[in-house]
């Protein structure tokens, strides 16, 4: 197992005696907004080494009697079907699963609001669809001049206009599948409806990057740059904090630039001083202080950076982000002063495709790809693909072996049963491709291992790739990815498709 960077436990206890600390200082009801992901967060696990992707939760788990949640959903987010990338799901069909995640940890969740809702046709038939589970659903419209009109924002014409949304408990949790989603302005519009109906209540933001208490050109902090190179969000020191308090403390772009006008907007609605004298103030984010190994997260931050700046390639080519967003990203290498090859699977499956191609430079007429693999627990190897698998399983079976002791010109899997599926993928599914992808060769493995010792052996290595990180030369199929993503693997290409076929499933 690799090096530990950061305690949960720690986190936790710190974490859950913060926001109750928050709650008490608070008048009345407290609105949190909760940015990021609350539930199988792994770009912080795979920042701080040790972070369990739910521990989130697991704090607000700790305080479930005091917890009420509101999940928010942008209509044009559902309208155009905008997909999470972790889970290759929709947001739409993301709201359902926060409903039964929350549910798992015992924190009711039946309120869902659609933002800046204009009859959309999609969403008006997911507000069907989710009231026909029991589940209250509201839809508030774009407010006119939001957010810097703030006599129209503050009024009857403005927050006043859209519904409230009744809760029971001291904490409201506003959480969202993404970014844009209408989190603060829902959180403003329930403040504004409380304080109409004379009940106080207050507001903070519950954001895991970047961590304030980390320095400004922290790997971990510069990791959060690379993450969201599509819109543009720069770290900075936050000023008004260092002005405040004499400290240095660190923040977003975004959230400096609207702090004067949300500060604004937040005396308007409550008739008083706002409490916050910075953005930082506004947070109750206390992940810096899970941090118990700080060279194991600065190394986790530059590797995660150039695992970002890969991605934002491969996307590029895919037609998934623009140029400008390649060019942030590879700003951020320079900034944090990384290259490709510090990322030790890149140079591996680079030289591994180079000597397949030597290895078969006689007779070669198709294309040839090769991927490297490294466990969480040092074990290295590469793979290439063949006419009956993608380079993708090669490597899975040949770190299977590996990590089970198991000699490599083992078969894992009977010939018979391969050219079974890539017959029946040929002549009955009438495949193009009919060699095995990482998700084809998984149920094949498991097959064999009800009838080869080792198949089942291999089997039980698997939860061992968990964290490994994998790299290929090629940009890997769909079911590759969706074979890597169960696994948990952590997978960076080069920009090239494996063919020069327009259409790439």
């Amino acid at each position: 197992m690799g090096r530990i960077g950061f305690d949960n436990d720690k986190y936790l206890r710190e974490q859950a005696r913060y926001i109750l600390e928050r709650v008490e200082n608070s008048d009345g009801k407290l609105y949190v907004e909760c940015g990021g992901k609350l539930l199988f967060d792994y770009h912080a696990s795979r920042v701080l080494p040790g972070f369990e992707p739910s521990v989130k939760m697991r704090v607000f788990e700790s305080l479930k009697d005091k917890i009420d949640v509101i999940i928010c959903i942008y209509a044009g987010d559902i309208e155009r079907r905008k997909m999470r990338s972790d889970f290759g799901i929709s947001y739409d069909s993301d709201v359902f699963k926060m409903i039964d995640d929350f549910s798992r940890y015992g924190l009711k969740c039946d309120k869902v609001v659609i933002t800046r809702y204009e009859n959309q046709p999609a969403a008006m038939l997911f507000k069907q669809k989710i009231e026909s589970k029991g589940i209250s659903c509201y839809t508030h419209t774009a407010t006119p001049g939001y957010p810097t009109n703030i006599d129209v924002v503050v009024s009857d014409e403005g927050y006043g206009k859209n519904p409230y949304i009744p809760t029971e408990r001291p904490i409201v949790l506003v959480t969202a599948p993404g970014p844009g989603s209408g989190k603060l302005a829902t959180c403003l519009n329930q403040m504004y409806h409380e304080y109409r109906m004379g009940r106080k209540c207050s507001y903070s933001k519950f954001e895991t990057f970047p961590v304030w208490n980390l320095p400004l050109d922290h790997p971990v902090n510069i990791a959060y740059e690379a993450a969201t190179a599509d819109i543009g969000d720069v770290n900075l020191i936050d000023h008004f904090h260092l002005s405040a308090y004499g400290e240095i403390a660190v923040n977003y772009s975004r959230d400096l630039e609207a702090f004067p006008l949300l500060k604004r907007i937040y005396e308007r609605i409550t008739g008083t001083d706002c409490p916050y004298k910075s953005p930082t103030d506004m947070g109750v984010n206390r992940i810096g202080f899970g941090i118990v190994d700080d060279e194991v997260c600065r190394e986790a931050g530059r590797q995660e950076i150039i695992r970002r700046y890969l991605v934002t390639k491969v996307q590029y080519a895919q037609g998934m982000t623009d140029e400008a967003t390649v060019n942030r990203a590879k700003a951020i290498m320079d900034k944090a002063g990384l290259r490709t090859d510090e990322r030790t699977v890149v140079p591996m499956a680079n030289r591994a495709l180079e000597e397949c191609i030597e290895a078969h430079k006689e007779g070669n007429k198709g294309t040839i790809c090769a991927a490297a693999l490294e466990s969480a627990d040092g074990i290295r190897v590469t793979g290439h693909n063949s006419p009956l698998m993608h380079a993708g399983s090669a490597l899975i079976l040949n770190a299977l072996k590996a990590l089970a002791g198991i000699d490599k010109e083992e078969l894992l899997i009977s010939p018979d049963v391969i050219d079974a599926i890539t017959r029946m993928k040929r002549d009955v599914l009438r495949g193009r491709g009919v060699s095995l992808n990482i998700d084809e060769i998984l149920i094949c493995l498991a097959m064999s291992s009800t009838s080869n010792a080792n198949a089942e052996k291999a089997m039980k290595e698997l939860p061992r790739l968990v964290g490994a990180e994998v790299h290929f030369t090629h940009i890997p199929s769909a079911g590759d990815t969706i074979g890597l993503r169960k696994l948990g693997i952590n997978v960076t290409s080069e920009p090239k498709f494996p063919t020069k076929n327009v259409y790439n499933p």
